[in-house]
């Protein structure tokens, strides 16, 4: 029995002023009202610690059911298989978090994965490598991952596509062909209308597909700038946020890394000047490609109308996350407008030899089409 400035009743040990330079204690029912506890090497198999001021330099915790109402946990090295941390004021130096419920879930794994600590590499690097502040570090890794990866798919897009439209009137010719051999074929066997139509549609496919392996056109290959570009745009928004939020120096380097009226990459931007930004420039692309279409299907109709309603959403989001990441999405808005424009000159297409019939006068025309249609 240890009596160290209290008593012990019934495996409780209470009210104790100091314990300090202990190796171990372990199987303990409760600790409670201690003021420090200092230098331990390890506290397995407790129960509940409750009502702990400080706890500092331990070395590991592990197999705690809850922990709660701490003020400060600080220089630990793991903390693993917690069930719950609850009213912590704050957590840092921790090196890693494992078995909690914070760090459960797709979006922990997401935020945790290889691309996106690959990004994470990429933005410091170029912030090193480079000198400039964080803003315009930011907005050099997306032009130069914009200019580098995005606009070569974004011009092979456009070839591809190029290609499928000049097929259109040889396809458009044999479909007539076609048609014609089935219509004959069917009075000689006796088919109905359903079995001429369903051989009508098979051989064209067949057809169409022998044009686009010839032409190396199929139209999944335009696809590709999306399959790209998507998970990169993720990748790098859940980089900014994980260098964002992150206690380290790069936050504190990115807390002051801002500029003007953002000056706190860290936090949303109080103005929503690059929230509205951003929402204005997606809502442009959508109209600049929306002037493209003469005669919209019905389904084309809906997709735009859900774009511009996703641009318009995306103002509140962007209000709401550190400036950081709503300055990429910016930069990369404004950036791949900036790409659409270049690659409607005449001279790029003359250089890709597209072999669609293109206006002379590309800009002229699309700044006609948006006054006629939406100032007048």
């Amino acid at each position: 029995m240890l009596s160290v400035g209290g008593a012990v009743r019934s495996g409780v040990l209470q009210l104790p002023v100091r314990l300090s330079g202990l190796g171990t204690l372990s199987g303990l029912g409760t600790l409670s009202g201690l003021g420090t506890l200092s230098g331990l090497g390890t506290l397995s198999g407790l129960g509940s610690p409750s009502g702990i001021g400080t706890l500092s330099g331990l070395g590991r915790l592990s197999g705690l059911g809850r922990l709660s109402g701490l003020g400060r946990l600080s220089g630990l090295g793991t903390l693993s298989g917690l069930g719950t941390l609850s009213g912590l004021e704050r957590l840092s130096g921790v090196r890693r978090l494992s078995g909690g419920a914070g760090a459960a879930g797709w979006y922990g794994s997401l935020s945790d994965s290889a691309p996106v600590h690959l990004c994470e590499h990429f933005l410091v690097s170029v912030h090193q490598v480079s000198g400039l502040p964080w803003w315009l570090s930011i907005i050099a890794a997306t032009l130069s991952v914009r200019t580098l990866i995005t606009l070569p798919l974004a011009t092979y897009q456009m070839v591809v596509i190029a290609k499928v439209e000049a097929l259109q009137a040889e396809i458009s010719e044999l479909a007539k062909r076609l048609r014609g051999e089935v219509s004959f074929r069917a009075k000689e066997k006796g088919w109905t209308e359903k079995q001429s139509r369903f051989q009508f549609k098979k051989n064209l496919r067949r057809i169409v597909s022998q044009l686009y392996i010839r032409d190396n056109c199929h139209p999944f290959k335009a696809s590709l700038l999306v399959w790209v570009q998507l998970p990169l745009w993720i990748s790098l928004s859940l980089a900014l946020r994980n260098l964002s939020l992150d206690q380290s120096v790069l936050q504190a380097d990115l807390s002051a890394g801002g500029a003007l009226w953002f000056p706190d990459l860290t936090l949303p931007d109080p103005t929503w000047i690059l929230p509205i930004c951003l929402g204005l420039t997606n809502l442009l692309i959508v109209e600049v490609f929306s002037l493209q279409r003469v005669n919209p299907s019905r389904f084309q109709k809906v997709v735009t109308n859900s774009i511009r309603a996703f641009s318009v959403l995306m103002i509140p989001i962007a209000a709401t996350v550190p400036s950081s990441m709503a300055l990429y999405w910016f930069t990369s808005s404004l950036v791949g407008f900036s790409h659409n424009l270049v690659l409607r000159s005449p001279a790029i297409h003359k250089i890709l030899k597209l072999q669609t019939v293109r206006s002379e006068f590309p800009y002229r025309d699309l700044l006609s089409a948006f006054i006629s249609k939406y100032c007048k």
